[in-house]
């Protein structure tokens, strides 16, 4: 009786996920404002992912593919699942991918890497965030960046952040650093171990996720 009233529930939380995705999908307030030429809104998952994933901003590479962390910082995103131990396929194929802005903000004024969004924009964006934390209802919550990072704990250095994790919710948030590889921050030693104690967090969080050692999704059909 439980698991039909949890099913059922998942299944009325994926109709109000597609709805308010649509409204994403079709999203163009920060083009009304001013605040970006053009708008292709960029997130993927389901009701039914337990883990979130939440970044700055999509970069080029997700805007000409459609696909959140579509360049260099899904796969190294995707490294760091393996590394905790996921089955391989989960960062892209049960990992509800997002971000605080949906759109590609565009370069940076000193061209090296991307701008990253406006509070304005984050502003605008909010809710949309908010929407899909109540209805995915993940269990674990991976910040990434310290744009991501301050905008659901508060601010606080990457160095005093990355390697801790906090419960919230019923959900446990894990700060990790930019993956992209444009932040010189990992090339410290004590920031990879750092690092590495997020990513251990991530590991024993799999018994929450329902993952044993040696864990496989249960179907080969990817998502994105």
């Amino acid at each position: 009786m439980t698991e039909s009233v949890d099913l059922e529930s998942q299944a009325e939380r994926q109709i109000a996920l597609e709805s308010s995705q649509a409204r994403m999908r079709a999203c163009r307030r920060c083009v009304d404002a001013g605040l970006i030429p053009s708008a292709r809104p960029i997130f993927a998952g389901r009701a039914s992912d337990e883990v979130m994933v939440i970044g700055q901003a999509p970069g080029p590479v997700s805007e000409d593919r459609g696909i959140p962390f579509a360049g260099p910082a899904g796969r190294e995103l995707d490294r760091w699942f393996r590394e905790a131990g996921l089955p391989e396929g989960y960062f892209r194929d049960r990992t509800y991918l997002t971000s605080l802005t949906r759109c590609f903000p565009g370069k940076s004024a000193s061209g090296e890497g991307d701008r990253p969004p406006s509070r304005a924009e984050r502003l605008l964006c909010r809710d949309y965030l908010d929407a899909e934390l109540k209805l995915v209802q993940p269990k674990v919550i991976l910040l990434v960046g310290k744009l991501a990072i301050e905008e659901l704990l508060g601010k606080g250095r990457l160095d005093e952040v990355v390697g801790t994790a906090v419960e919230r919710d019923g959900a446990l948030l894990i700060p990790l650093p930019h993956s992209s590889g444009v932040s010189r921050w990992l090339n410290a030693p004590e920031h990879k171990a750092l690092l590495g104690q997020a990513i251990g967090h991530l590991a024993s969080a799999r018994p929450r996720l329902g993952l044993g050692p040696g864990a496989q999704l249960a179907d080969g059909g990817g998502r994105l």
